[in-house]
């Protein structure tokens, strides 16, 4: 028992440290790197995998505060993915839960932008690694349980023995990766007019309120552009 709290000690002490903040140089620099990332054809379907766990995260964790019961989460090679809960069809808990899903990863990034600016880069992963480890036990399939079981000992290994200088840098790209992707899988959406579809979340939430699919799509991207920009005031308040 006594190791047991020891050992709870020492997750906590390194959980809640401080670190110094990098230069402005840095931080900008890995928000361009992340801005490359998210708008690179090579590389988006990496990064939109990533936004679409935290995006069914965010379905799921919204589910359980409103009183419904999480079934089951499922992430594909498309970088589609799925979470099922029960409870009642209408209503303002189903239609927050269909909301959070698009506003996690913005949400998400600004949590993250006000950790990095108060020094607590490692107290950053360490959230990420509790958030891929407590969504892994509601995933269903195989390709999510991998997709969630890499990710979680890839931080777990960065936490572990990479420099802290390595771990501050890949905790603000994280971060910009966040704030600049949320809002492209609604720009998508635009783009290809499939914001009425009725399996998305845009047109679920049309059919349980007044507001048509486009206008919700319009209110959410415009959640994530103003996530954006006070994520990135947060980061580097001198460029913006």
């Amino acid at each position: 028992m006594d190791r047991l709290a020891e050992l709870w000690s020492t997750v906590w002490a390194r959980a809640t440290a401080t670190q110094p903040v990098p230069d402005l140089s840095l931080v900008a620099a890995t928000g361009v790197v992340a801005l490359l990332l998210v708008w690179a054809p090579a590389t988006w379907p990496r990064v939109r995998l990533g936004v679409t766990v935290v995006h069914e995260a965010g379905h799921a964790i919204v589910a359980v505060l409103v009183g419904r019961r999480l079934r089951s989460v499922h992430l594909h090679s498309d970088t589609s993915g799925l979470t099922v809960s029960s409870g009642k069809p209408r209503g303002p808990g189903m239609v927050a839960m269909l909301a959070a899903g698009y506003l996690a990863p913005a949400a998400l990034g600004l949590l993250a932008a006000l950790m990095l600016a108060a020094g607590h880069s490692m107290g950053l992963l360490w959230l990420l690694m509790a958030l891929m480890a407590a969504l892994i036990v509601w995933v269903r399939n195989g390709y999510g349980f991998l997709v969630l079981l890499l990710g979680a000992g890839a931080v777990v290994l960065l936490t572990t023995y990479a420099d802290p200088q390595v771990q501050s840098v890949v905790a603000y790209l994280l971060t910009w990766v966040l704030l600049l992707a949320a809002p492209r899988p609604l720009l998508e959406l635009l783009a290809r007019g499939r914001s009425r579809g009725p399996r998305t979340d845009p047109g679920q939430l049309a059919r349980l309120t007044p507001l048509p699919a486009l206008a919700w799509t319009l209110l959410l991207l415009l959640a994530n552009l103003a996530g954006l920009v006070v994520g990135a005031a947060t980061l580097a308040p001198s460029l913006v």
